[in-house]
């Protein structure tokens, strides 16, 4: 695929700034913060604003977020959500288990996927399985290999959110559907950098929050719901869930839903304010395309990887990894207080899990970001 040259020119990043960080928050660019403002100019005069636009304006969040899953899915699969964790309380709420089922959920996942499910098998007697990170970062095998007549559920990201290390969901998927069990995604650390093809996957649900790799404000996000699953319950009950709520002269309590996934949306979904950013956001990414973002991070994260080797730290072997994400360890460990030392020059990375020095490079990413890295990091680690 293409390497893309630097689209920094789209985000205000001062020269003097490395920001290697995207799967912790990403930069807005022009364009998202235009829609935002705009978005708040139309709440300044409500006036101006229709019944109509209410509606509008979910749609086309809808239909541009579907364009990003392939040609299987459709607006109607889409529901607007603040969070990832209201994405997995909805699958939770919409896949009932009972005592003697299995969850199967990651070591060190992240939180909004552990607490749901462990939460959810509690109440139901069910059993939470947590696979054990394998020394040589083959999770598909690890996942693979525990699936099993009782697995009802396995909630999985792509690629763990330390690591980087991927999993193969289309061949989780196949193995999952011979025991009739569901398949529960969180993709806030993959979607929009790394390709994803929902008629491949087939994910019962589907959930990623915007702030990082969807380039989105925060508290914005999306979810998928395969159509056999329709049909299912809400976490809230809101008017514009359902069916006749464009008539605002007269305020009805209808008992149908809007068709497809609209009744899943959180209240208020028309945010003004914040969903007109995120459509910036995704038809920016769109118009670079998913792959040339994956094949423009991925050179630059070979690279870290290369040079991360000289200094003795080690990475998933590429095979095994997301091509936008770098988790590099020392046996060593790593010196407390770096990412102070290379925030005090400008360099922002993170530390995860106490041991691994996550850099997750973007478009916006230009070679001289990684060479201060390394000029910093090399006599942190001396």
């Amino acid at each position: 695929m293409p390497i893309l040259p630097s689209q920094r020119h789209h985000f205000d990043i001062p020269n003097d700034v490395a920001y290697l960080n995207c799967a912790y928050m990403s930069p807005l660019s022009h364009s998202v913060i235009r829609a935002g403002a705009a978005g708040l100019e139309r709440k300044r005069r409500p006036w101006t604003v229709q019944p109509a636009d209410f509606f509008s304006l979910t749609q086309q969040a809808r239909e541009t977020f579907a364009r990003l899953l392939g040609p299987a899915a459709t607006a109607e699969d889409i529901a607007i959500v603040p969070a990832a964790s209201y994405g997995m309380a909805t699958a939770a709420a919409n896949l009932p288990l009972k005592p003697g089922d299995r969850v199967l959920v990651l070591e060190g996942e992240f939180p909004s996927t552990i607490l749901t499910w462990r939460a959810h098998t509690r109440e139901c007697g069910a059993e939470l399985v947590t696979l054990a990170e394998p020394a040589d970062h083959d999770w598909t095998r690890v996942v693979l290999g525990a699936i099993d007549e009782r697995t009802r559920v396995a909630a999985l990201p792509a690629l763990h959110w330390i690591s980087g290390a991927r999993i193969d969901l289309a061949a989780v998927r196949r193995r999952l559907r011979e025991v009739k069990a569901a398949l529960v995604l969180d993709l806030t650390q993959s979607l929009g950098a790394m390709p994803f093809d929902v008629g491949e996957v087939d994910p019962d649900f589907m959930v990623a929050a915007c702030y990082k790799w969807l380039l989105g404000p925060y508290t914005t996000g999306f979810l998928y719901v395969a159509p056999r699953h329709h049909n299912g319950r809400p976490l809230e009950h809101h008017w514009f869930g359902r069916k006749d709520s464009q008539n605002f002269s007269g305020l009805a309590y209808p008992e149908e839903f809007q068709p497809g996934a609209r009744r899943f949306d959180m209240g208020e979904p028309s945010n003004f304010a914040l969903l007109p950013g995120a459509v910036a956001a995704l038809e920016m990414i769109l118009g670079w395309g998913v792959e040339n973002i994956s094949a423009t991070a991925g050179a630059f994260a070979d690279d870290i990887v290369a040079r991360g080797g000289d200094l003795g730290l080690t990475a998933v072997p590429a095979k095994l990894r997301a091509p936008h994400y770098v988790g590099l360890t020392s046996r060593a460990g790593l010196p407390p207080g770096l990412t102070d030392r290379l925030g005090i020059s400008r360099v922002f990375v993170s530390v995860r899990g106490g041991r691994s020095l996550r850099i997750t490079p973007h478009v916006y990413n230009e070679p001289a970001d990684v060479d201060r890295l390394f000029q910093v990091l090399a006599p942190a680690l001396a």
